[in-house]
């Protein structure tokens, strides 16, 4: 029993680092109806530049998440700017071609900058206790039930950041100006610029808003799997579309529902079946809800007049 709940909150851990990845995915998503393939290769960058300036200018480790916070948002708006602004009303094939050379372009700069060996981040979310004896002892998490039961300080922080962010981000769009006009130009983009929403400015603050979560989700996920490379985003990127599109794109809660689910049977599958068949098997559980449900678990149905 202990080494299930180990199992699940291992789960919940990665699958919350899922969902910060997938809110970009599934804003971008919902507002411009375009997939941000780059937006894998700003969980790299993001990693990169926190790993920087802790380990090589001596930075606080919170000074160095929110420089990477500023570079990613600044990063994601120059592409929004440069790459796909000039595309608003191109075929979605020229955009997604645009999507992935943007990506291959980040890669190989990062090689170029920070070549390609190997970089372990460091661990800076661990506790140090003085003992009675002078000695120091550090710890990486909580023990319960003797040690059997063990929850590292990362997994508390990466949990408890995805809900802080879910519930600032919902607040944002329900509550705010700016919020309410990406929700307007994610339902009719042409009715929100009639309503005098200016389009291409929201547009812009929901690349902003993806590249700083990506930034977090780097310096996260560098802190559970400590080895850095400039394709460090490749693969949990393409995971946390597979949860975007899981939960459903264009959702926020089903962003958060299926980076959860996605963590979660990851990690099982792993845990019981086959480490090497697990991502077989996440994709594979993909496939069976989107033939049930093509729409996600949380995605609308939208009807298009012809």
């Amino acid at each position: 029993m202990l080494t299930f709940l180990n199992h699940l909150i291992n789960g919940i851990s990665l699958g919350s680092v899922y969902a910060i990845i997938a809110l970009g995915y599934t804003m971008v998503y919902g507002i411009a109806k375009m997939l941000n393939f780059a937006h894998g290769d700003i969980i790299m960058v993001g990693a990169y530049i926190c790993f920087f300036a802790v380990s090589t200018f001596g930075l606080p480790p919170i000074v160095g998440v929110l420089l990477a916070m500023v570079v990613c948002t600044v990063l994601g708006m120059v592409i929004e700017r440069l790459a796909y602004k000039p595309l608003r009303s191109a075929p979605s094939l020229a955009v997604l071609i645009t999507a992935i050379g943007v990506s291959y372009f980040l890669q190989n700069a990062a090689q170029l900058l920070w070549t390609s060996n190997p970089k372990i981040f460091p661990s800076f979310l661990v506790v140090t206790q003085q003992n009675a004896d002078g000695t120091q002892t550090v710890k990486s998490g909580i023990q319960f039930a003797g040690g059997q039961l063990s929850v590292s300080y990362a997994t508390l922080i990466t949990i408890a950041v995805c809900v802080v962010i879910m519930l600032v981000l919902t607040w944002f769009t329900e509550h705010t100006k700016m919020g309410q006009a990406i929700q307007a130009c994610s339902e009719d983009k042409g009715a929100a610029q009639l309503m005098g929403i200016n389009v291409n400015t929201t547009i812009s603050l929901t690349f902003a808003i993806g590249s700083a979560l990506a930034a977090i989700a780097g310096v996260l996920l560098c802190s559970a799997y400590p080895t850095l490379v400039p394709t460090t985003g490749s693969m949990p990127g393409i995971k946390a579309f597979t949860a975007a599109v899981f939960g459903g794109i264009g959702s926020i809660p089903g962003a958060l529902l299926g980076g959860i689910l996605l963590g979660v049977i990851e990690i099982f599958a792993k845990a019981y079946i086959s480490t090497q068949l697990s991502d077989a098997i996440v994709f594979a559980v993909l496939i069976v809800v989107l033939l049930v449900r093509p729409t996600g678990l949380l995605g609308k149905q939208i009807r298009e007049k012809v």
